[in-house]
């Protein structure tokens, strides 16, 4: 038993140690295994879905969330390198794709693999409704909330003596399966898989607003975007876009109230 004990002190302790703070928050977050692992895996899933899905091109939807994500994806870029930060986003590959699927939703792979559903198009409107959803998902994939949430499910699945090999560097720690993969993407549930937590969604709205106007997008259209999606629940289960927590009405009241800052960034942006 003291053995087992002291065991579990070291792999804590180790843990402890495995953390990172998400730019611009400064939230102190789980991070077991490396982006370096992480990513070749996400992209090769992303691939996956786009040899299993029909990928819409040549249309004005898809060519609206090439631009829009490729728009934000620079203005980040732009930021970072501001800060001094530029070699945090060296691994990323972006790519943004349209998907013909009436699901409601839009998700972003480890390291910046986006994709839109058809579904939820309509509700986005216009090239500033993708905008809200774009930088949302880019928020999700620059705080890496994928890599949390893998070492969170990493944990939950193989236990602490797994994470005491993977995190000794043992050769023996059992590989990421792929059904934790996609669940760190939060990508639909027609994959089986389960929505970002409200902790992440919260974070991701916040910094997405911030990444919107930084591209020279009026964060302003944020809560109208997230009235229509209310709406487009009509008191039902939500769209799959927002099937966790928080509700709308705070969802839309944290929007606003993170505005005047969202605003300061599109100013500079004009």
């Amino acid at each position: 038993m003291r053995k087992l004990t002291s065991i579990s002190f070291i792999i804590l302790a180790f843990v402890l140690g495995q953390c990172s703070s998400v730019p611009m928050s400064d939230r102190s977050q789980l991070a077991l295994i490396s982006n370096d692992k992480i990513f070749p895996m996400s992209f090769d899933q992303y691939d996956q879905v786009k040899k299993d899905s029909k990928i819409i091109t040549g249309t004005d939807d898809a060519r609206t969330v090439k631009r829009v994500g490729t728009r934000i994806q620079r203005a980040v870029e732009q930021y970072f390198n501001d800060q001094g930060q530029g070699d945090y986003l060296n691994d990323y590959q972006w790519e943004f794709n349209l998907i013909d699927e009436e699901t409601v939703n839009a998700w972003c792979m480890p390291g910046g693999k986006v994709a839109f559903y058809t579904g939820i198009m309509p509700i986005c409107q216009d090239e500033l409704g993708v905008a809200v959803v774009m930088g949302h998902e880019i928020a999700h994939a620059i705080a890496n909330h994928g890599r949390e949430r893998i070492s969170q499910q990493y944990a939950a699945q193989f236990g602490l003596s797994a994470v005491s090999i993977l995190l000794t560097g043992g050769s023996s720690a059992p590989s990421i399966p792929t059904e934790i993969i996609m669940q760190g993407a939060g990508a639909a549930t027609s994959l089986g898989i389960l929505a970002f937590s409200r902790k992440h969604e919260s974070e991701a709205d916040k910094l997405g607003l911030f990444f919107m106007a930084m591209a020279g997008y009026n964060p302003q259209e944020a809560p109208k975007f997230w009235e229509r999606m209310a709406a487009q629940s009509g008191g039902e289960a939500p769209p799959e876009f927002v099937s966790t927590h928080p509700s709308h009405d705070t969802r839309i009241s944290d929007l606003k109230a993170n505005m005047p800052k969202a605003m300061e960034y599109y100013r500079k942006s004009q």
